[in-house]
C-alpha cells in the first residue's frame, strides 16, 4: 500500500495564554497543500515494525511518529490479532522539510493510522482514529479530516470548513530551523497573549475572499517570538514582501514563510522572482487539495 501524506500551512494562528497543563490553547485555520511525503506499507510474516527513509538525517527509531503510530495501533489489538497481522515494513520518501512548520511528521503519523486501518481491515471509525491521533500530537488529528479545518484546544479539536477560494500558496524555505519549544517560551516571555485571541471570524466568508482581500486578515501570533529569536527570518519576510508586493505570513512556529495567489501562473512567477532575488528555495503549492481514494493505483490522489 502506497499513500501520499500532504503538508499543511496555518493560514491563521492565534495563541492563548498557557494553561495549567502546560499547553497553549490555539485557534487555527489549517489547510493541506500539494507538497507530499510518500509512505509505502508492506506486511511481513515476522512481528517486527521497521522504517526506512531516504533522508538520512531523519531518525527511524522509536522516536519517529510513524513508528509510534504503528505501535499505537498494534497496542489496541488483542494478542491473537497482533499475532495474525504479523509485522510491517514502512518506507518513507521525505519531501516535506523537517522543522519547517508544515506538519510533515504529523501528516506521516496520520497517514500511518489510515493505512493500517485499511491494511489490517480494522474498520475503525474516524472518531476512534482521531482519539489515537491526539495521543501522537496536536496536529495529527487535522490530517485525518482536512483539507480545510478550524483547529482549537491544543489543535486536536477539528472542525472541517469550506476550502478557500484562494488556490495557491507560495512557500519560502529559509533554510533555518526554529525550535517550537523555544518559540513558545519566547511567546510567554513577551507576554504575547492578547484579549480576544479566541474570537472566531466568519470563516465561511473568509473562505470566499481573494488572495489580496484575505491576506490582511490573517495573523500568526508566533511570528513576533520567532522573529525575536531569528532576526534573519524577519528580514527575509520583509524582503519577500517587497518582491511580491503583498503580505507574507509564517506557518506554525516556523520557519516556512508563505503568501497567497489566486492563479497558478501568478504563484509560479512569484516563486521564480523570490528564489532569484532573495536567494532562497521556493515552491508553488496548491491549497487544500481534496483527498480521494484511488484503488486502481492504491494511493491517495489529490484534486482540487
Amino acid at each position: 500500500m502506497r499513500l501520499r501524506a500532504p503538508a499543511k500551512i496555518n493560514l491563521h494562528l492565534r495563541v492563548g495564554p498557557v494553561r495549567t497543563d502546560g499547553f497553549h490553547p490555539l485557534l487555527s485555520w489549517m489547510t493541506t497543500i500539494s507538497l507530499f511525503d510518500t509512505l509505502t506499507f508492506r506486511s511481513t510474516t515476522d512481528s517486527q515494525i521497521t522504517l526506512r527513509c531516504d533522508d538520512p538525517s531523519l531518525p527511524i527509531d522509536e522516536s519517529n511518529l510513524v513508528i509510534k503510530a504503528a505501535r499505537l495501533v498494534m497496542s489496541q489489538l488483542p494478542r491473537e490479532r497482533q499475532q495474525s497481522v504479523g509485522g510491517l515494513k514502512i518506507e518513507l520518501e521525505k519531501r516535506i522539510p523537517q522543522g519547517a512548520g508544515l506538519g510533515g511528521g504529523s501528516s506521516d503519523a496520520a497517514t500511518t493510522l489510515i493505512a493500517l486501518n485499511q491494511l489490517w481491515h480494522l474498520d475503525w471509525s474516524m472518531s476512534r482514529l482521531s482519539e489515537l491521533a491526539s495521543k501522537l500530537g496536536s496536529d495529527v488529528p487535522f490530517f485525518l479530516y482536512g483539507p480545510s479545518s478550524i483547529c482549537t484546544s491544543r489543535g486536536e479539536v477539528v472542525q472541517p470548513i469550506a476550502v478557500p477560494k484562494v488556490n495557491w500558496a507560495l512557500l519560502v524555505f529559509p533554510g533555518m530551523h526554529v525550535w517550537t519549544a523555544a518559540v513558545y517560551r519566547k511567546f510567554d516571555e513577551l507576554n504575547s497573549s492578547r484579549v480576544g485571541w479566541d474570537d472566531q471570524p466568519d470563516w465561511q466568508q473568509w473562505a470566499q475572499l481573494s488572495a489580496r482581500l484575505l491576506l490582511p486578515r490573517l495573523v500568526n501570533d508566533l511570528e513576533t517570538p520567532a522573529y525575536s529569536l531569528e532576526p534573519a527570518l524577519r528580514d527575509l519576510c520583509e524582503r519577500v514582501e517587497s518582491v511580491v508586493d503583498r503580505a507574507v505570513r509564517m506557518s506554525g512556529s516556523g520557519s516556512t514563510l508563505f503568501t497567497l495567489f489566486d492563479t497558478h501562473d501568478e504563484c509560479e512567477s512569484a516563486a521564480s522572482d523570490v528564489a532569484m532575488k532573495c536567494n532562497v528555495k521556493t515552491h508553488a503549492a496548491q491549497i487544500a487539495p481534496q483527498i480521494k481514494e484511488d484503488p486502481t493505483e492504491d494511493q491517495r490522489t489529490f484534486e482540487r
